[in-house]
């Protein structure tokens, strides 16, 4: 059978790490398997689904380098969900209930005052025909629940191992609105279903929704997935990060200038054993990715490391892709050669090769020691002898260390860190180093 695993976000906000490791996660083993990859929208929430996240989302993966071979949306398959639910109905195995939500909401904050779990109590199990009409002309219109067996669903969890949760402590899940609307529930089994989905791994705040879910596709006559809950992604403070929270978006990666492909490494590492390094390809991610390597712990988000290895994974960009990032064009070799380890990203990149290319106003400090250097200066600059260079205008002027490299840089780049400035000489060239020596006036 071929591989087909899914990536369902619901388009009411951006992604977050969290959601973008569950799309790496399942993209990965679709790939490592040869099988296909669904990207599915679900929609179902008409009140906070919109366009603009919808357009986010398959912008956000396009950008993380995940593509798909198919794109679905569910708020276009409601037929293929009323049909499903109605063979439900005819069977006896869902019921209307009539409370509203402010009931519903009651009934829960008593069970709460009493030490008990909130779980819907089945008051509508015992309205009969003429309880439900009188219901109906008060205007109530019913939502629809799928009754629990209250057995235990079980399932060998691809990450967790032998996992049973038992359904009798669980409310029995709404699956039509009281507006004639699928939820989330019903509409997610039955694409998942017919969609042919072999494995589903997302997060471990999962798990009662599988359970859920297990019972449900059995009750459509199909066979469940298999399924993988991940540990959560704990951000600062220890709180499971969440677009809802105000965690940082996969956007708001972007625009900080992140590498991708540094969260593809990072989010295929977080919570496992090993940290892939920072030249490994995305086609040795995924023939080396193994989802037996996550452990059963939550993961704690490291913003520092992934910064850092953002940094290492520009840094090992042959020159050809640096080439293509914006205002890179002109990067030659030995640019690329000089400048790599001291950048990182492309941002950074774009303004050292201002430095070495874009007139700029220098700053002296050190007016005699400048007019030194320039005096000193050979008539052709190479390694070789930029090295000279600074030995003579050391011996010449007494000044040593900071003394003498400080102003020195700060007149050749009006910087005072970056590269060896014996390497950044040849780069810059005698006639603008000696421009840059004797000021705006020589």
């Amino acid at each position: 059978m071929t591989s087909t695993l899914r990536f369902a976000p619901s388009p009411t906000g951006r992604l977050h790490l969290g959601n973008a490791r569950t799309a790496l996660v399942n993209w990965l083993l679709a790939r490592q398997a040869g099988g296909r990859f669904v990207l599915r929208l679900d929609d179902t929430d008409r009140k906070r689904s919109t366009e603009e996240f919808a357009r986010g989302i398959t912008e956000d993966l396009a950008w993380l380098g995940l593509d798909w071979d198919d794109c679905i949306r569910q708020s276009a398959r409601a037929a293929l969900h009323a049909t499903a639910f109605a063979g439900l109905r005819e069977r006896g195995l869902v019921y209307p209930a009539y409370e509203t939500a402010g009931e519903l909401a009651e009934k829960r904050a008593a069970q709460r005052r009493l030490g008990q779990p909130p779980r819907y109590d089945r008051t509508a199990l015992a309205h009969d025909a003429a309880e439900r009409a009188r219901l109906e002309r008060e205007g109530r219109a019913p939502h629809w629940r799928f009754r629990l067996s209250g057995g235990e669903a079980s399932w060998t969890d691809l990450v967790q191992g032998p996992l049973a949760i038992g359904t009798a402590a669980l409310s029995d899940p709404v699956l039509v609105r009281a507006d004639g609307a699928a939820t989330y529930t019903l509409a997610s089994v039955v694409d998942d279903l017919d969609c042919g989905i072999t494995q589903i791994v997302r997060g471990d705040d999962h798990r009662t929704n599988t359970a859920v879910q297990i019972e449900l596709m059995q009750a459509l006559g199909g066979t469940p997935p298999a399924f993988g809950h991940l540990p959560l992604i704990l951000g600062e403070g220890g709180a499971p990060l969440s677009k809802r929270s105000g965690d940082w978006s996969l956007d708001d990666w972007r625009k900080r200038g992140i590498e991708p492909h540094a969260i593809r490494l990072c989010l295929a590492s977080l919570g496992t054993d090993r940290m892939a390094p920072p030249e490994t390809s995305l086609a040795e991610l995924i023939g080396d990715f193994d989802l037996g390597r996550f452990g059963r712990a939550a993961a704690v988000f490291d913003a520092g490391q992934l910064l850092r290895t953002s940094r290492d994974v520009f840094r090992a960009e042959p020159l050809e892709a640096v080439r293509d990032r914006p205002g890179c064009a002109g990067l030659t070799a030995a640019e690329w050669a000089i400048l790599s380890p001291n950048v990182a990203d492309p941002g950074e990149l774009a303004l050292w090769l201002a430095v070495l290319h874009e007139p700029f106003t220098p700053i002296h400090e050190d007016a005699p020691l400048l007019a030194t250097a320039a005096d000193l200066l050979p008539p052709v600059l190479d390694n070789a002898s930029a090295a000279g260079w600074l030995a003579a205008v050391q011996e010449s002027s007494g000044r040593r260390g900071k003394a003498l490299y400080h102003p020195l840089r700060l007149a050749l780049t009006g910087r005072t860190d970056g590269p060896k400035l014996g390497d950044l000489l040849p780069l810059l060239g005698r006639a603008r180093v000696l421009c840059r020596l004797r000021g705006p006036t020589a």
